[in-house]
């Protein structure tokens, strides 16, 4: 297989702007009209290992993705994006997209990589608040990681107290002496319910401990943070600070 064989395939089966560059023995650089939001082409290699051909990323899409501050590891992106390599037998070798292409079939695989380069970058254009939608999926899994299933409970409301369920807790993590009560707050509103809710405890007589995680502390007007603050225990900023985060639920469960 040369350059002109391999650009003549890809070009009937993919569009007449694709190109291709020998680069060394049997690896080509391809080169296609498909491209990132600012401007820079996908990052597609064909390369030989052995008696096997495979289309590459080499690692690029996801590090351009990671320029953008674009969270894949969890939450729904990350589930679209495994649901997208499913699809189009698309492997993930560490960070590196890698399609094997099947009885040399080169012009199907390229057309199916691009399709799922694409797919996987569309995530990227999300609006900021469809990716919110994905902050509270975000927050579970991350309390399902760190506290074991029988010590926790999500939505929990005091029966007894509050038999309507009005004042909900998005996570109680029991087994100690003094339960634990996090929130998880993504905009004023929710910080208001909270503020809301611990006032109601704390009128109940109820001993609690309160955390609040944010999805980004820094869009919380300050007047309705500060009242959150006055009622409220230990505060993350945001689920970037998760080390900490599993630190401080680390050292929780280990108590009494």
């Amino acid at each position: 297989m040369n350059a002109a064989e391999l650009e003549k395939e890809f070009k009937e089966k993919v569009c007449k702007e694709v190109g291709v560059e020998p680069e060394g023995l049997g690896r080509f650089i391809v080169y296609t009209p498909f491209m990132f939001d600012d401007g820079d082409h996908f990052v597609i290699v064909a390369k030989q290992e052995g008696q096997r051909w495979m289309l590459t990323d080499e690692g690029h899409t996801f590090m351009h993705m990671s320029y953008g501050e674009v969270d894949i590891s969890q939450g729904t992106r990350k589930c679209i994006i495994d649901q997208t390599m499913l699809t189009f037998h698309v492997e993930n070798l560490g960070g590196e997209l890698v399609l094997n292409i099947p009885d040399r079939a080169f012009g199907d695989a390229l057309f199916s990589f691009v399709q799922a380069l694409v797919k996987i970058n569309d995530t990227t254009y999300w609006t900021r608040e469809r990716v919110k939608s994905t902050f509270f999926e975000d927050f579970e899994n991350l309390m399902e990681e760190e506290i074991p299933a029988s010590r926790r409970q999500f939505n929990y409301t005091d029966a007894s107290q509050d038999p309507e369920g009005i004042y909900p807790v998005d996570c109680r993590v029991n087994g100690m002496k003094r339960p634990l009560f996090i929130f998880a707050i993504n905009n004023d509103s929710k910080c208001r319910d909270v503020t809301i809710c611990l006032h109601q405890f704390e009128k109940w007589g109820l001993d609690f401990r309160s955390t609040g995680i944010f999805e980004e502390q820094t869009e919380i007007n300050r007047l309705v943070l500060a009242r959150f603050s006055d009622v409220a225990g230990k505060q993350f900023s945001s689920l970037g600070a998760r080390d900490r985060i599993s630190k401080y639920l680390g050292e929780v469960l280990q108590e009494e």
